[in-house]
């Protein structure tokens, strides 16, 4: 077991998703690829046991197939499925900004959000794709949780791994995302204010486009699957 950020142990499964999850992402575990789990304990350096719960867990978040005696095929994405799966962030996280401008939260609370946005803007001056693309996961996850409802953290959690996936495949096909940023900013600046409808608009506006984004990469680039 190793320590999480917050101090607390981590389980040998919660280090085997981390693990598993860093190998899709890479590409080391392609999309439509088989594996036994003695081969991805071996690979890990862990006993089966972890890694057949880690491989629930992923399956869960649509990252795997789990497939009695034949062990896991790493599932592909399609240009459909993003768009579903964009489909149902827009409407999710737009309602959460539109939630978390309602609250009333002070400079201190929505500092965390703040600082996503400040890191994407320093990875941006730098050109630093990867570090613009963690950052702009922290944005996402912080507001879902500023809107405050644990049911749609949980939904959205379950298909924030496949939209990881496939801009890790497209990051580096698309212009700068300098428009995203200033987005952010503007959903920011909504929810200081108050305005529960402007913060709604402006993210649903920004998610839109980020669909139409990907999925004209994916078909330009003929990517059906990924």
């Amino acid at each position: 077991m190793t320590a999480s950020a917050q101090g607390k142990p981590k389980s040998n499964s919660a280090i085997a998703v981390e693990k598993l999850r860093e190998l899709i992402f890479s590409g080391e575990l392609p999309a439509g690829s088989d594996h036994l789990e003695t081969e991805l304990a071996l690979r890990l350096g862990m006993s089966r046991t972890p890694v057949r719960e880690a491989a629930l867990t992923l399956e869960a978040q649509g990252l795997l197939e789990v497939r009695a005696r034949k062990g896991v095929r790493i599932l592909p994405i399609s240009a459909r499925d993003m768009e579903e799966i964009y489909d149902v962030l827009t409407e999710l996280e737009s309602m959460a900004a539109a939630q978390a401008a309602k609250q009333g939260y002070d400079a201190k609370a929505l500092a965390p959000l703040a600082k996503t946005i400040a890191d994407m803007e320093v990875a941006l001056d730098s050109e630093d794709r990867a570090a613009w693309a963690a950052a702009d996961d922290r944005f996402h996850n912080e507001l879902v949780r500023l809107g405050g409802n644990s049911r749609v953290v949980a939904i959205v959690a379950l298909m924030a791994d496949q939209v990881r996936r496939a801009r890790a495949v497209t990051l580096y096909m698309r212009p700068l995302p300098l428009k995203s940023n200033a987005d952010h900013r503007a959903v920011l600046e909504a929810i200081r204010a108050g305005d529960a409808a402007s913060a709604h608009a402006i993210h649903r506006s920004h998610r839109t486009n980020a669909k139409q984004t990907l999925v004209q990469i994916l078909q330009t680039n003929r990517l059906h699957m990924v």
